[in-house]
């Protein structure tokens, strides 16, 4: 006779413990979103950035991102972290092709690549998102910032972004024709 179980409230999410041991023995995948307000022509005219505070109590600036969950589709990943770190009325437009902008890969020792992440190995899949709604930062995000591609791309605030993502933020804002703003 097969055991009754109770579902799993929150299917794909792993105990911090189990996250750390995963973490030490494989890649992890994520998305990372670079959050933008676009014209009538599809023109990219402003950039958000959020604020958070790093492990070692900086303050810096980052991208949307997050994991992947386990039986979770790339799109429904985006989405969710798009509302975890925007707020539900951020209205975001999702790509309609799943192909990413570009594909960042961080590693735990500073140097491998420009991106670096302490924790982990991880992959992340990068899309360039419009929203149209109204954007509240939530979670561990203190503020988000508006700023047109010209002001995203000064090195003081391409520096600013944690991890080396200003190599990501450059790259996508390339991707999306909007380096000559």
């Amino acid at each position: 006779m097969p055991s009754v179980r109770t579902p799993d409230p929150n299917p794909g999410w792993l105990s911090e413990f189990a996250l750390d041991e995963a973490r030490s023995r494989v890649p992890i995948l994520y998305v990372e979103a670079v959050p933008v307000r676009v014209d009538s022509l599809g023109r990219i005219e402003h950039v958000g950035l959020l604020l958070r505070g790093s492990a070692s109590g900086e303050l810096t600036r980052s991208l949307v991102s997050g994991r992947v969950f386990h039986g979770e589709s790339i799109r429904e990943a985006l989405l969710r972290n798009l509302e975890k770190d925007l707020g539900p009325a951020a209205f975001p437009r999702l790509p309609v092709s799943t192909i990413p902008v570009a594909v960042a890969e961080y590693f735990p020792l500073p140097g491998v690549t420009p991106l670096h992440d302490p924790r982990q190995h991880a992959v992340a899949l990068v899309y360039v998102v419009p929203v149209t709604g109204d954007c509240a930062p939530r979670q561990d995000a203190l503020e988000l910032t508006w700023l047109t591609p010209a002001e995203a791309l000064a090195q003081e605030v391409i520096d600013d972004l944690e991890g080396g993502r200003g190599s990501l933020l450059r790259q996508a804002l390339a991707h999306a024709g909007a380096l000559e703003a």
